[in-house]
């Protein structure tokens, strides 16, 4: 496949204009996108491939008009499969290889968010995700301190978990676990765990999605963990200013000091090059199941 001047071949995907804008504020293109996805797929991949994803497509770039898509329509690229979900009426996209982050980078995706399934059981989680939405007034070390205390809830049930920044203002804490439990289950376990914090502590944190009645308090988001209901995938961009990722981080660095700006996919790839290891790679092999409580 030969590229015309103004097209780029990456990774077998046709790339037109990769000198178009994407970040305006610092001149991150189309081609940078690309390349960025490129350099972290080894690491991206594992997390996001064949699962059914939503995408943010901002098809002139940031700070211009966004949509979300799940299912196939005009100008979806071969490079993206389709999977027929039980209970849904449209199929659902999923990419399978770095040429499918290459393609999304042509159809203007800033944003990837995978569901916690696979194609293989679109009907059993295999992740839990607990968002942590600090409202307004609140410092990233409370949010680091409410990271910690789901950990440790998490960890006396028996359950390793991982954690990454949102390219926003607040945390995930992701657990992976086999996908044995319906997402009814699942959706029950992390409300269990949400309301129970919440019940300890009222003062810092809430299960409710009310904005009026979060201020001074963290929202612990267990709606996540629905069908449809989506996360961040790790290392994906945001449709933000800055051109931030999210970014999985060992929890040692979990502490005060944490600056989640300083993820940026003008930064991310020197900062991963220097990493020893892979925060996440344990994700991939840890085998856990769902606890048998607590129960929301």
């Amino acid at each position: 496949m030969s590229a015309k001047p103004e097209e780029r071949i990456v990774e077998g995907v046709r790339l037109s204009n990769p000198d178009k804008i994407l970040y305006p504020e610092q001149g991150v293109t189309k081609g940078i996108l690309a390349d960025y996805y490129v350099a972290i797929a080894p690491l991206m991949l594992p997390h996001v491939a064949r699962r059914p994803v939503t995408m943010v497509r901002c098809p002139t770039g940031r700070g211009s008009k966004c949509f979300y898509q799940r299912h196939a329509g005009s100008g979806v690229p071969p490079q993206l499969g389709e999977i027929v979900i039980p209970g849904f009426d449209e199929p659902y996209l999923y990419i399978s290889d770095v040429a499918g982050l290459v393609a999304m980078v042509q159809m203007g995706v800033l944003e990837i968010h995978p569901w916690g399934v696979t194609i293989d059981h679109p009907d059993k989680a295999d992740r839990i995700v607990f968002d942590l939405d600090p409202d307004e007034g609140l410092s990233f070390e409370d949010v680091i301190a409410a990271a910690h205390e789901v950990r440790d809830r998490l960890a006396a049930l028996g359950l390793l978990s991982f954690v990454k920044t949102t390219g926003g203002k607040g945390l995930h804490v992701v657990v992976p676990v086999e996908p044995t439990a319906a997402w009814k289950e699942v959706k029950s376990f992390a409300k269990g765990v949400s309301a129970q914090m919440a019940a300890d502590s009222p003062e810092r944190y809430l299960t409710k999605i009310s904005i009026a009645e979060r201020a001074g308090r963290i929202f612990i988001d267990y709606l996540r963990n629905d069908p449809t209901s989506t996360a961040v995938a790790p290392y994906s961009t945001r449709s933000r200013p800055g051109a931030p990722v999210a970014m999985p981080l060992p929890w040692d660095s979990v502490k005060p000091g944490l600056d989640p700006c300083d993820y940026l996919v003008t930064t991310a790839p020197a900062l991963l090059a220097k990493r020893k290891a892979d925060p996440w790679a344990e994700m991939l092999t840890v085998k856990q199941t769902l606890p048998d409580h607590p129960r929301g």
